[in-house]
C-alpha cells in the first residue's frame, strides 16, 4: 500500500508539474535559429512569423542567423539545445535533403527534433543578370547549352534551395554550368546584381522585388501555375520544360524531448501567425502564401518531412553530389 501511495503521489506531482509548465510557458524570450545568412529568403520568412508569434505568445522571439554548411550547422545547434521550448529552428527543404547530401551528419532530422508545423511553400524563379543575352526561356536554354563552360550559376551553398533547384535544372537540360557557391543567398544576389555571375534559381521571397525593379531578368517560375505577384512570368511547363517543378517548403522544429505542451503552444501560435492579415499580405507581396491551418501542425510536418526525405534521396544519389 505504501509503495502504491508513493507511486500515486509521484504521478500527481508529475501532472501538477506539467500543468504548471503549460500555464507559465513561455515566460522568457524564445530564440528562433535560421540556419542561413541574414537577408536571405528563409530569414525573411522567419522574421515575418516571429513578429506575429511574439505578439500572440506575449514573449519576444529573437531570430538568430547561424549559417554555414547548407544549413546543417544551425540545425545541429538546435538538435543539441536544451529541450525546454525556448530554442526553435526554422528550416526549409534542406532539412529533407541533408541526409542524402552529407555523408557525415551530426543530427537526424526524423529523430532529433519535435516538428511544430509547416509554414509556407515558396515558388522558385529562374533569373539572370540584367544584361544577360537571353531574352526569354527558350533563348536561355539555347544559350546555356551552347555556352555551358562560360555560363556561371550562383547558389547559396551546398544544400541551399538555390543549389537544389540548379541541380535539377541542369539535370533537366542534361547540361552543366560553372557553379559558383556562396555563403548565403544575400551574397549570391549581390554578385548577380553586380554582374559577376550569370544565372540563379531562387525563391520568390528573395527575387520578386528585384524582378519588379528590373534589376534582374526573369524567365520562368517553377510551379504548376503562375504566381499572382508575377502574373506575366510563365511557368516552366508553359515555357517548354514540363517536368521541371520545385517549391521550397519551410517548417518550424524544436529539439527532441521538448515538452508536448510547449510544442502544442508553439504550433497554435504558428497557426495564429499564418492567419495574421499582415503576414498574409507580406507573403503575397513576396510571391507565396501561408500553408492551410491543418498543415501548420506537428503531425503534418512530420509526415511531410519523411515523404520529402524519401523523394529527394534517389535524385541526389543520381546526381552524385555529396559533402563530408
Amino acid at each position: 500500500m505504501k509503495i502504491k501511495s508513493i507511486g500515486l503521489l509521484a504521478g500527481l506531482a508529475l501532472v501538477a508539474s506539467s500543468g504548471a509548465f503549460a500555464q507559465k510557458y513561455p515566460d522568457k524570450t524564445i530564440t528562433m535559429i535560421v540556419p542561413f545568412s541574414a537577408g536571405g529568403p528563409t530569414d525573411t520568412v522567419a522574421r515575418l512569423i516571429a513578429q506575429s508569434m511574439s505578439n500572440d505568445l506575449g514573449q519576444q522571439i529573437i531570430v538568430e542567423n547561424v549559417g554555414g554548411a547548407g544549413g546543417t550547422i544551425g540545425a545541429a545547434r538546435v538538435a543539441k539545445a536544451e529541450p525546454d521550448g525556448y530554442t526553435v529552428l526554422l528550416h526549409h527543404i534542406g532539412m529533407s535533403t541533408a541526409p542524402s547530401l552529407y555523408r557525415k551528419l551530426s543530427f537526424n532530422p526524423l529523430t532529433d527534433f519535435e516538428p511544430v508545423g509547416l509554414v509556407t511553400d515558396v515558388p522558385m524563379t529562374l533569373i539572370a543578370r540584367s544584361d544577360f543575352p537571353a531574352q526569354n526561356f527558350g533563348e536561355l536554354v539555347s544559350y546555356i547549352k551552347t555556352n555551358k563552360d562560360k555560363v556561371s550559376y550562383a547558389n547559396a551553398g551546398l544544400g541551399a534551395a538555390s543549389h537544389l533547384c540548379g541541380m535539377l535544372f541542369m539535370s533537366a537540360l542534361d547540361t552543366n554550368m560553372t557553379t559558383v557557391p556562396y555563403k548565403g543567398t544575400g551574397p549570391a544576389m549581390n554578385d548577380m546584381l553586380g554582374g559577376q555571375v550569370d544565372v540563379m534559381c531562387d525563391q520568390t521571397t528573395n527575387t520578386t522585388s528585384q524582378i519588379k525593379a528590373g534589376k534582374v531578368k526573369v524567365y520562368a517560375v517553377t510551379t504548376p501555375t503562375r504566381v499572382p505577384s508575377l502574373p506575366d512570368v510563365p511557368t516552366t511547363k508553359e515555357a517548354g520544360l514540363p517536368n521541371f517543378e520545385v517549391a521550397v517548403w519551410h517548417g518550424v522544429y524544436a529539439p527532441k524531448g521538448t515538452p508536448k505542451d510547449a510544442v502544442a503552444r508553439l504550433s497554435k501560435s504558428l497557426q495564429v501567425a499564418l492567419a495574421d492579415p499582415n503576414v498574409v499580405k507580406r507573403f503575397a507581396e513576396l510571391g507565396t502564401e501561408p500553408v492551410a491551418q491543418d498543415r501548420a501542425t506537428p503531425e503534418a510536418l512530420g509526415s511531410h518531412l519523411k515523404a520529402e526525405i524519401d523523394k529527394w534521396a534517389p535524385v541526389i544519389k543520381a546526381a552524385g553530389t555529396f559533402a563530408d
